[in-house]
């Protein structure tokens, strides 16, 4: 069990190997919504030990990941800027 990098596969983000399951996304359920590390393993049908793999790897790089999240918050609010709105309230 790594954590593990490809282009392809969420944008390069760093994720538990041979899920789509991104550290970012491991972290912001534990650490932002509050759920328990087991009830997470349970819900994403990742083992404890996969858990708290991508914790320890959110811990140890947390710059990174902090970048990663400015990254794409910039890249939807661009999304958002740029998505067709119509000229008046519809009616």
């Amino acid at each position: 069990m790594t954590i593990t990098r490809d282009d392809d596969v969420l944008g390069g983000e760093p994720r538990i190997d041979e899920t789509r399951i991104g550290v970012r996304h491991v972290a912001a359920r534990v650490i932002d919504t509050g759920q328990s590390p087991a009830y997470v393993a349970d819900q994403l049908d990742l083992s404890l030990a996969e858990v708290y793999k991508a914790l320890s790897y959110y811990y140890d790089h947390v710059e990174e990941m902090r970048a990663l999240e400015r990254e794409n918050e910039d890249a939807f609010e661009r999304g958002r800027e740029s998505s067709l709105k119509p000229k008046e309230p519809i009616q």
